[in-house]
């Protein structure tokens, strides 16, 4: 597809043909808005998604969607192509790159802002080739060996997840003695093999990895104690979107909240991410999300 699209409000919603937008500069990481929290657009490019259930998992109605965020006034897409959902099976690093690399060039040449939601070092590298300009890595402790020296390289933004284990595993690692805490020092602790690369400090945001290896109870701890993260000294990213614990408490009548009905109580904790100074909040729905860190912005002035 690549700079075709639909936009909202261009043409009547019945046609089958989609609007035709010429290719927009490079969006620049610095040139992204700096009075308010960002959002950052959700796109899986999987069959196996616990959000979506694999609805956008071609090319076409990935980077449709894609585009649908970006007209929206989503700041950043974070492109990935294999869940990360807790039971979720690997794919192999040649398979991701089938499914993201088309997606990423196409919306970088609409003008958008794009970071790899990728663990492979590999994928990394083809995504910034390809035009991505952050790199979102929930990998946690488990960290490739040469992701490192990749940040360091190409100097882009680097989003340090905190999780233990991988997707199978993560579950049964939620022993801590002061969550908080332990999510900080093992955070510092992979940084540490970050900056030994070469990794300069800015380049580090910090995801205190709300849903990855964590109960219930430890997920709010988190959200509630956000500001001890900013103690590492870098930029914080929220992203809880639509996760189990947000099901759990909308619970009604014996049976949890389904992904999508978990919009609202997601822009809840956008808004309350943004008061309390979130660089940036990952989410599914942007619209909601971006009018919450407009109104935070707003009342923090």
């Amino acid at each position: 597809m690549d700079s075709l699209a639909a936009a909202p409000g261009t043409g009547p919603a019945t046609s089958p043909l989609p609007i035709l937008r010429k290719p927009r500069p490079a969006a620049r990481f610095e040139d992204l808005p700096k009075d308010r929290t960002l959002v950052m657009g959700i796109l899986n490019v999987t069959p196996d998604s616990f959000s979506d259930g694999g609805t956008h998992r071609t090319p076409d109605t990935a980077i449709a969607l894609g585009l649908r965020m970006f007209y929206a006034g989503a700041d950043i897409i974070d492109v990935g192509g294999e869940s990360t959902r807790s039971g979720a099976e690997p794919v192999s690093p040649e398979e991701e790159q089938r499914r993201v690399i088309p997606v990423i060039q196409a919306l970088v040449k609409a003008g958008a802002l794009v970071s790899i939601d990728t663990m492979h070092t590999s994928t990394a590298a083809a995504a910034v080739e390809a035009g991505a300009a952050i790199i979102n890595d929930v990998s946690g402790l488990t960290i490739e060996p040469d992701m490192p020296e990749l940040v360091a390289r190409t100097k882009v933004p680097y989003i340090l997840t905190h999780r233990r284990g991988d997707a199978l595993t993560m579950d049964s690692l939620t022993e801590y003695t002061n969550v908080t805490e332990d999510v900080v020092a093992e955070l510092s602790g992979v940084r540490d093999k970050l900056y030994a690369a070469g990794v300069a400090p800015e380049q580090i945001i910090i995801d205190p990895g709300v849903g990855f290896s964590k109960n219930e109870d430890q997920n709010w701890e988190i959200l509630k104690n956000l500001d001890h993260l900013f103690s590492l000294g870098h930029k914080v990213m929220v992203a809880a979107s639509r996760k189990r614990f947000l099901g759990s408490l909308l619970t009604v009548a014996g049976k949890s909240a389904a992904p999508l009905e978990r919009d609202a109580a997601t822009a809840a904790i956008t808004a309350l991410s943004a008061t309390k100074g979130a660089w940036a909040v990952r989410v599914h729905d942007v619209g909601p999300s971006l009018d919450a860190v407009k109104v935070a912005a707003r009342i923090s002035r």
